[in-house]
């Protein structure tokens, strides 16, 4: 990954238009996963890594100023109204989620973005394909959606625990062996088929390691104020950490495309999964390229005679 020797310019390049695009996409660059490739999880993306010599007190400034860039393009996003963005965000358990989300989308509008949390599914989504219910929940145009979990546990979950796919009243020509596959196809050209209806998808994992994830289990059953975030399934999980690492190698592997790439972000250190979840999402929004539409050609060239009412109004009054 770049290194970054220095915060105060980078913040500073990053007000130049024309400056942007080059540094957030050299940032992330690393954690594309190229399509085609192979990833073997953890071996293939270091989850510690932090930036070099980038300090927590660095990435607080840059996090700030990729919030505002944030800000600034979901705006226009909304004002354009031509494109909608989804973020699919994938983790295990502890890998900080909720709090990327929180920070990352901290300074937005809460009116253009909408989260959507997916738990196991219900009775009235299981009598459906499972891309039924994420399908209900994609963002509008002039909307950023982000899915915190999604439908790739489709096959992460249900691979690693099979009798999932008992409850999904599946046809017999839907199981069996080659399902995996099938289903990794049918995202892809779902994936496909929204991108090129103006909602582009952004996929990111974040990648916490297996040590990782005990300190921060262990934070929550010592710490009073956490003990509400500890569940004792996330003990029972923990013991199929090696199926699920395989299972993320082979769909981010499978699943990588040009129209919609994963980003494989460390998360060992949450202000620099934070950072990079940002320019992820930033990159994204830049690639749209939204910006606030033109008034209609009768309103400009009659915009003096208001601005004229309007004063006359002041004078009026006063």
């Amino acid at each position: 990954m770049p290194r970054i020797t220095s915060t105060a310019p980078q913040i500073e390049a990053l007000r130049d238009p024309r400056e942007r695009r080059r540094i957030i996409s050299e940032f992330i660059a690393p954690m594309r996963v190229e399509p085609g490739s192979r990833v073997k999880l953890p071996q293939s993306f270091d989850p510690s890594y932090r930036g070099t010599l980038l300090t927590k007190k660095d990435g607080e400034a840059l996090l700030t100023a990729g919030v505002g860039m944030l800000s600034e393009f979901q705006a226009k996003l909304a004002a354009q109204n031509e494109y909608g963005l989804l973020v699919v965000l994938q983790a295990m358990d502890a890998a900080g989620k909720d709090g990327t989300i929180r920070h990352v989308m901290s300074g937005v509008n809460p009116q253009g973005v909408r989260v959507t949390s997916f738990k196991a599914p219900s009775t009235e989504e299981l009598d459906h394909d499972y891309l039924w219910r994420a399908a209900k929940a994609l963002p509008s145009r002039g909307e950023i959606g982000i899915f915190n979990r999604s439908y790739y546990e489709e096959v992460l979950i249900a691979r690693v625990h099979p009798a999932i796919l008992e409850r999904q009243h599946l046809p017999r020509s839907a199981q069996g062996k080659g399902i995996w596959k099938r289903r990794y196809r049918q995202i892809n050209d779902w994936e496909r088929y929204l991108v090129e209806n103006g909602f582009p998808v952004v996929k990111i994992f974040l990648n916490i390691s297996h040590d990782e994830q005990r300190k921060r289990l262990l934070k929550r059953i010592d710490d009073p104020t956490r003990n509400w975030k500890f569940e004792p399934a996330d003990l029972e999980e923990r013991r199929y950490w090696d199926d699920y690492q395989a299972a993320y190698s082979d769909l981010i592997t499978a699943t990588s495309t040009d129209l919609a790439p994963w980003y494989v972000v460390p998360a060992d250190y949450k202000w620099f999964a934070r950072i990079a979840a940002a320019a992820i999402i930033a990159n994204a929004l830049i690639e749209i390229n939204p910006d606030y539409p033109p008034a209609r050609p009768e309103v400009i060239e009659r915009l003096p005679e208001y601005r004229a009412a309007l004063s006359e109004e002041l004078r009026t009054h006063s």
